[in-house]
């Protein structure tokens, strides 16, 4: 399993970020996500506990479901079924307030369950492109939110 994770202060209120990046179909500002649906409503909120989200990346199609959800502080996931097939552990963002917005920690445990060459296309194929993906996800969170006017 390959632990994923990257870090980005978006320059937003703690609760505008936490429900800009729990809505998934924003996901889709980055180049290499193409579609992103709520399939499933969660508990007490769209995006919360039991939820049901698919994406379509470049790399793949997934399925996840929302096993976590504690606004504006933490979601958790875990992906279903993808194809692809991966094996998936756990997915999580964590928001903390500090100075000058709202530090994300976007972190994933994963690999392509490949003999012989699953290290190695994690590794060298999915994590970058994870990555970047998610870096690119929270650029745009971060552009978005700042051409908000400040409540």
């Amino acid at each position: 399993m390959e632990t994923m994770t990257v870090e980005r202060v978006v320059n937003a209120p703690i609760d505008d970020v936490f429900a800009w990046l729990t809505t998934t179909t924003h996901y889709t500002r980055s180049p290499l996500v193409m579609r992103c649906r709520l399939t499933r409503r969660g508990e007490g909120a769209p995006y919360g506990v039991g939820a049901v989200r698919t994406h379509l990346w470049l790399i793949g199609w997934f399925r996840e479901r929302i096993t976590r959800y504690d606004p504006p502080y933490a979601t958790d996931y875990v992906v279903e079924r993808s194809l692809p097939p991966a094996r998936h552990e756990v997915g999580r963002m964590t928001f903390t307030e500090v100075e000058g917005g709202t530090r994300v920690c976007w972190t994933t445990r994963a690999e392509i369950p490949v003999p012989l060459l699953g290290a190695f296309l994690t590794r060298h194929v999915a994590r970058p492109i994870i990555t970047r993906t998610f870096g690119n996800i929270l650029a745009a969170a971060d552009s978005a939110l700042a051409a908000r006017p400040r409540r």
